[in-house]
């Protein structure tokens, strides 16, 4: 009788772990979803904190008459891409002068300062509270030193993107553009902070953060002079065009591969971890924004219930970034 009892109770035990793993996975997809709405939540309060009061309730065919020039636009990459300013071509030399293993610091140097607008940024950057330096730092050499080869790609990338966002346009997207380059920059940085630990490699993530609003900005100058249709259905379905443009329009400008598909993927339930990475770089960015606005505080619901431990701390040490 022992072998049946123990027959039993191992068919017992089987079945218990079965449905462990059931509840667990059910959690697991909850906690998917809780996300999701969490993620959609803070989508609509970014739309209404950044359009303010030019937003406008418009009638059914106008928001379907934007969206489908919006949608036209997406399918026409080249087009949409001649409506921004170009990276420019310098800025992509000098990248790739730091992919050289045997560069030296005093190379870099000279390739700096022949700009002076990159000279500034780049001791500005070491300079700032996310570095800490115990000293100011007033020389090139040493503003290189202390970011490090990763951190002067990024400040070049930054160098390069801010005129192609918070660029001179017109109508509503003029009007936005500043806010707008703001959340890149901070997505951009968060992104990059998220990745390491997913895995994802972080020069890429800061470079999809940087690069995933140009869509956007696009999109905008397709609204009414300085106003934009209100609905939280429009507001939606926009941004999710805006960044499908900014996918074909990198993929236009020959963006790496992994860094256009983190744009398209970003949200999406089997996404790169690259695209997992730019997700939460931008729910925190948005988040930052809004808690610096004072439209959202930091012990709100979206705050803890939407960002785990370490990514509060990403939140955190983007407060230092100008607004």
């Amino acid at each position: 009788m022992g072998w049946i009892s123990r027959l039993m109770g191992g068919s017992d035990g089987g079945a218990s772990q079965s449905a462990a793993a059931a509840k667990a996975g059910e959690q697991k997809l909850e906690q998917a979803r809780q996300l999701e709405r969490i993620g959609h939540d803070i989508d609509a309060a970014y739309y209404r904190w950044l359009t303010g009061s030019a937003r406008f309730d418009a009638a059914p065919d106008v928001e379907n008459r934007i969206l489908d020039e919006v949608r036209a636009l997406v399918a026409r990459p080249v087009d949409a891409a001649g409506l921004v300013p170009r990276v420019p071509e310098v800025i992509p030399r000098l990248l790739d002068s730091l992919g050289e293993e045997d560069v030296s610091t005093t190379d870099l140097s000279r390739l700096v300062v022949q700009d002076p607008v990159l000279v500034a940024e780049v001791i500005r950057e070491a300079n700032s509270a996310f570095y800490r330096p115990m000293t100011k730092v007033d020389t090139v050499e040493a503003a290189i030193k202390l970011l490090g080869l990763n951190g002067l790609r990024m400040v070049l990338a930054r160098v390069a993107f801010r005129p192609v966002i918070n660029m001179d346009s017109d109508g509503f997207a003029r009007r936005v553009g500043a806010h707008v380059w703001d959340q890149s920059e901070r997505c951009a940085l968060a992104a990059s902070l998220i990745a390491p630990g997913i895995p994802a490699g972080s020069f890429e993530a800061y470079l999809a953060g940087l690069m995933q609003n140009v869509g956007l900005i696009v999109a905008f100058r397709l609204c009414p002079d300085r106003a934009v249709p209100g609905s939280t259905e429009f507001s939606s379905q926009l941004l999710a065009l805006g960044r499908q443009m900014s996918a074909g329009i990198a993929h236009h400008w020959e963006f790496p591969a992994e860094v256009t598909q983190a744009i398209e993927q970003a949200g999406a339930p089997d996404a790169s971890n690259l695209a997992r990475a730019l997700a939460q770089g931008d729910r925190i960015a948005k988040l930052r924004l809004l808690i610096d606005a004072g439209t959202v505080q930091d012990d709100d619901a979206l705050v803890t219930d939407g960002l785990d431990s370490f990514q509060r701390r990403c939140l955190g040490k983007l407060a230092h970034l100008a607004s």
